[in-house]
């Protein structure tokens, strides 16, 4: 529901801060006071075409806020959760309009685009009236109060679960054939990479190893010179490392002989000799494998050099060409098999094409029946609110296609009909509201004041199940009579108790209704027209309803009248 409205300079509003509470709430004031300007605020909030000429003279920018209570509506959560906002019990809604044409949307101060706006909006509030943001206006939405009075809630829920794999593999088909002419030029390609690779058939790990064993075949020659060298110093000089630890040795023993504290120190040195001798025979068995072979030099940079040119050509790693090889064997293998993969994916859609065809067939039946229920209840309520025989039908359509149109299409029967998330069905509201005309889209027919009423009608039919919190209607009275005009109220009334409703009338039989009274004044001060907005208070209210009923001099007759009226004793 709405909780809070600021305004602030706007048209002739230079600032309005209201606080709404759930229940109808009636706003009335003198033609001219600026009750279109509240309604036009609120569209601008709800995400309508934005005008500079709307912002109040003088002032740089306009500013219209609301805040909203969501607590519970999955709707509003999925939309917050989608544009990666914050999920909040309440929502601060703002619409900047600057005079440079500018025009900013912030949800709880972050900023959205204006799409993103009236999709909240699209959720949270109906505006009926002389307006856009009316959903009845909407064809699109037509089968929607059809299934919200149905309470088919399980077969919708049936076919869309079918219907979201019908898509998913309709989708994976297009791809496949956006694939196919590209597959089919690129086998040729494939079929020599996979050759070229296969050819060197490189391994895992391989060319750590090749370079290791280059190294030390390119440096034979070195190696041994180095090995022959530490030999010779370790154990054939004549002052050779071996023998220097042996004479240390000897010379510790003689010390340990007078001083016992070297006995540890002779044994470190026959460790040394031992350790000396170990290295030595390791080097001489070194050396002796040292074998300079120059045709496994030329193999090895032969098989590195083809290495390297796979890599340059295909990956920057022998991994990436293992992987990049691993990648177009698939491919090359789809394309080699695509006629049967695809035959395969049509055998499964033909399945689901069936399947989700029989529950949209069922879905279809179930909208048939309820749509004359439907027409029934919005006929007699209509007629009550000032629509006098009036003639109101659901039309129920489905689209055939043939195999070569790309809707999404199930099987109904014989025939494939184009299917989409809510069914088979195109659903529209065809209305006469006088007699002798024909019937016609309600769109094409009904005046702002008739679409307010049939649309009060059909959310009094749909109380229980429509979730759409705030219902607002301006110029629900146009041409109604006293007497029709407290069946309107009547029905206000009764909506409200399912929704918030805000209603703007001249009507003093559903201005005496209101669980909240607001009136729109136009004052001046400094010599600037301004628009303000008042809750009325419990006299004040009996005298909003009297000057209603009487006109501007409100008489003692008028406001005894207007109690009576109000249920006020």
């Amino acid at each position: 529901m709405l909780k809070n409205l600021l305004i602030k300079n706007y048209a002739l509003i230079e600032e309005i801060s209201v606080d709404f509470s759930s229940g109808l709430t009636i706003i009335t004031g003198e033609t001219g006071a600026g009750k279109s300007i509240l309604i036009d605020a609120l569209g601008l909030l709800l995400g309508e075409r934005a005008s500079t000429e709307m912002i109040r003279t003088g002032a740089e920018k306009a500013i219209v806020e609301g805040v909203f209570l969501v607590k519970g509506i999955k709707q509003v959560a999925d939309i917050l959760r989608g544009s990666e906002n914050d999920i909040t019990e309440e929502i601060i809604v703002r619409r900047e309009l600057t005079t440079k044409g500018q025009s900013r949307c912030f949800v709880n101060d972050s900023p959205v685009s204006v799409s993103l706006l009236k999709e909240i909006g699209d959720v949270l509030v109906d505006l009926h009236g002389q307006h856009e943001h009316q959903s009845l206006l909407r064809p699109e939405t037509h089968i929607d109060f059809l299934d919200d009075f149905g309470g088919y809630e399980k077969e919708i829920i049936s076919y869309q679960t079918v219907f979201r794999s019908l898509a998913e593999l309709t989708s994976k088909k297009r791809e496949l054939q956006n694939q196919e002419d590209q597959l089919k030029a690129k086998k040729s390609l494939y079929d020599f990479q996979i050759k070229e690779i296969d050819a060197v058939n490189p391994q895992p790990g391989e060319e750590d190893q090749l370079e290791s064993e280059l190294k030390i075949l390119e440096n034979t020659e070195k190696l041994s010179e180095l090995t022959s060298g530490i030999h010779k110093l370790l154990y054939e000089d004549e002052v050779s490392v071996r023998d220097s630890l042996i004479k240390a040795r000897k010379m510790l023993e003689q010390l340990t002989e007078i001083d016992g504290t070297f006995h540890e120190s002779v044994g470190e040195a026959r460790s040394a000799e031992v350790i000396v001798e170990e290295l030595s025979k390791q080097v001489q068995n070194y050396a002796s494998r040292i074998e300079f072979n120059p045709e496994r030099l030329e193999k090895i940079r032969e098989r590195l050099g083809a290495l390297s040119l796979l890599k340059k050509k295909y990956g920057g790693t022998i991994d990436l060409l293992i992987e990049f090889r691993k990648k177009i064997g698939e491919e090359f293998k789809f394309a080699e098999n695509f006629d049967v993969e695809l035959s395969k994916l049509e055998k499964e859609l033909e399945s689901l094409r069936t399947d989700c065809g029989a529950k949209a067939n069922l879905l279809s039946q179930k909208r048939k029946e309820i749509s004359k229920k439907l027409e029934q209840a919005i006929i007699s309520s209509i007629a009550d609110l000032g629509i006098q025989k009036a003639k109101f039908t659901t039309v129920i359509q489905q689209r055939t296609v043939d195999k070569s149109n790309s809707a999404l299409s199930v099987k109904v029967g014989n025939q494939l009909v184009e299917a989409t998330s809510k069914g088979v069905d195109h659903v529209e509201f065809f209305i006469s509201t006088n007699v002798g005309e024909d019937i016609k889209p309600l769109i094409k027919v009904a005046s702002g004041g008739e679409v307010s009423r049939i649309m009060l009608a059909l959310k009094g039919a749909l109380a229980d199940s429509d979730k759409t919190p705030l219902l607002i209607f301006d110029e629900i009275d146009t041409g109604v009579s006293g007497r029709i005009g407290q069946s309107v109220g009547l029905s206000l009334k009764k909506l409200s108790k399912h929704h918030q409703v805000i209603a703007i009338t001249h009507l003093p039989q559903i201005a005496g209704l209101a669980d909240s009274h607001f009136a729109v004044e136009k004052i001046e001060a400094n010599k600037k027209t301004i628009t303000s907005l008042r809750k009325l208070e419990n006299d004040e209210r009996i005298k909003e309803v009297a000057k209603l009923l009487s006109g501007s001099d409100v008489t003692e007759a008028g406001l005894k009248s207007a109690k009576e009226l109000m249920g006020i004793k």
